[in-house]
C-alpha cells in the first residue's frame, strides 16, 4: 500500500510522528537522542524536520557511542560539543557520563529516542536509551522512542540471558543476546517488566513485519557506527563480536570488520578447512589474508577466515562464534587468549562467565547452547507482552 504519494515501503517512527502524532512534541521543548541514523526514508535528518517543524522546540540534542555523527571509533570518549547550524548544545552520552543529568534536562519536556538498532544485546545504542529512560522518570521528563527495524529481523532469538551480575554497558538488562525485537518493543519490555517507569510514548513503524530483514523494507542503510558499514556486518555481529573479548582479531581496521577473523598466528586454510568441516547452517568459511589499519595487529599481516553466510534464515551467528571460538582455542592453545583477568571482557559480552569456562574445560559446543534453552524460552514468554508487531503464521524460532 502506498502511502501519500510514496514508494511502497516501511514507514519509520519518525516518519509516523511527523505525519500523524506530531501532538507527542508540539508544543513541547524536546531532547533529542540520535546520531546520523536518524533520518526519514528520503534520508531527511530528524534535526532537520524537527527544527524545521512549527510548534516544536528541539532544545537539546544527545550523542551516544561514536558521537553525533558517529564518527569516533568505539570505546572513545565524546565531548559534548553544539549543533552550530542550529546553536543547539549537543550533550554527550558516552562521556563524562553516559545518563542524561538533571542539568542536562532542565527545560526539557520530553526526550526523543531515534537510533537504528541492530539486534545484538552488546550494542551499546539500547543501553543508552535504558539509561536515558532511567533519567526520564528520576526528573519527570517524558520519552518517546521512534521505532526502527530490526535489522536481522524479529523472529529468531538467540544466546544466552544475561545474568545480573555481568550487567555493564554492552549488557545492561537480562535479554538473550540475539533478542529479535525492536527498539519500542525494548523500550516496551526494559520500562515494566524492568520496572523503569518512565512516562512512555512509542511510535510504531508502519508496514513491518517481524519476518523483515533490512533490505526488504526499502530504506536506506545509513552506518550506525563506524563497524558496522553493511547489513552483512549485522548479520554476523551477535556472534563474532564474541572476538573481542580474546586476542584474536575481530576485523577491525579493516573493509569488513566482523566479518574476517584472524590473527597473526592462524593457517588461514587450515582453518578454513576445519571450520567447514563442522558444516554449520548457513554459513561457508573463506581463507584469507588481512592487514587490520587500526586496532588488533595493527599493520601486522593476519590469517583466518571471512564468515559468508549463505542461508540467513538458516544462519545462527552465537552458535557460529562459539564453534569458531572452541576450534581456534584447540587449534593454537598456546597463542590463545581471554581479554582481561580480573573481569574477562568475554565475560560481559557474553553476559556470564560460565560460557568461557565450559570452553576453556573443552566442553562441546552444543552442550553450552543446550544449557540456556529454559531461559531463553522463559524469555520469549515474556518478550510476548512487548511485541507491537504481527508474527508470521509460524511460531517464533528460538535458535
Amino acid at each position: 500500500m502506498m502511502h501519500r504519494g510514496r514508494r511502497a515501503g516501511v514507514r519509520p517512527g519518525l516518519t509516523v510522528l511527523l505525519e500523524d502524532r506530531l501532538e507527542l512534541v508540539e508544543g513541547k521543548n524536546i531532547g533529542l537522542i540520535t546520531n546520523p541514523t536518524g533520518v526519514d526514508e528520503n534520508l531527511a535528518s530528524n534535526i532537520f524536520l524537527l527544527c524545521r517543524r512549527p510548534g516544536v522546540c528541539l532544545k537539546a540534542i544527545f550523542a551516544p557511542e561514536h558521537g553525533l555523527w558517529g564518527a569516533e571509533q568505539d570505546g572513545v570518549l565524546v565531548s559534548s560539543v553544539s549543533y552550530e547550524q542550529a546553536r543547539i548544545p549537543v550533550y554527550s552520552l558516552y562521556g563524562a557520563t553516559r545518563k542524561p543529568t538533571q542539568e542536562m534536562l532542565e527545560g526539557i519536556d520530553a526526550l526523543v529516542f531515534d537510533i537504528q538498532d541492530v539486534g545484538a544485546r552488546f550494542y551499546t545504542y539500547i543501553s543508552t536509551m535504558a539509561m536515558a529512560m532511567e533519567a526520564s522518570a528520576e526528573n519527570d521528563v517524558g520519552f518517546v522512542v521512534l521505532d526502527r527495524p530490526n535489522p536481522i529481523g524479529g523472529l529468531t532469538l538467540e544466546g544466552n540471558v544475561l545474568d545480573p551480575e555481568f550487567s555493564s554497558f554492552v549488557g545492561y538488562f537480562p535479554i538473550p543476546i540475539r533478542h529479535g525485537m525492536t527498539l519500542c518493543e525494548l523500550a516496551r519490555l526494559f520500562n515494566d517488566h524492568f520496572q523503569i517507569g518512565a512516562r512512555l510514548d512509542v511510535v510504531s513503524m508502519d508496514g513491518w513485519r517481524r519476518d523483515m530483514w533490512f533490505d526488504d523494507t526499502e530504506l536506506h542503510w545509513v552506518m550506525p557506527s563506524p563497524n558496522m558499514p553493511a547489513l552483512t556486518t549485522a548479520a554476523v555481529y551477535p556472534g563474532t563480536c564474541l572476538f573481542e573479548g580474546t586476542n584474536i582479531s575481530e576485523g577491525r581496521g579493516t573493509t569488513r570488520p566482523f566479518e574476517l577473523i584472524g590473527a597473526p598466528w592462524i593457517d588461514a586454510h587450515y582453518l578454513a578447512h576445519k571450520l567447514n568441516e563442522l558444516s554449520l547452517d548457513g554459513v561457508k568459511f573463506r581463507p584469507i589474508y588481512f592487514i587490520p589499519a587500526f586496532a588488533k595487529y595493527k599493520d601486522r599481516q593476519c590469517g583466518g577466515v571471512q564468515v559468508h553466510v549463505t542461508d540467513r534464515k538458516k544462519f545462527k551467528p552465537v552458535k557460529t562464534a562459539l564453534n569458531m571460538l572452541d576450534k581456534i582455542r584447540h587449534t593454537y592453545p598456546d597463542e590463545f587468549q581471554w581479554l582481561g583477568e580480573d573481569r574477562p571482557f568475554f565475560d560481559l559480552l557474553m553476559g556470564t562467565d560460565k560460557v568461557r569456562k565450559h570452553l576453556s574445560r573443552g566442553d562441546p559446543v552444543d552442550d553450552i547452547i543446550r544449557s540456556w534453552e529454559g531461559e531463553l524460552s522463559e524469555f520469549s514468554e515474556i518478550r510476548d507482552d512487548y511485541l507491537l508487531y504481527d508474527l508470521p503464521r509460524e511460531r517464533d524460532k528460538v535458535a
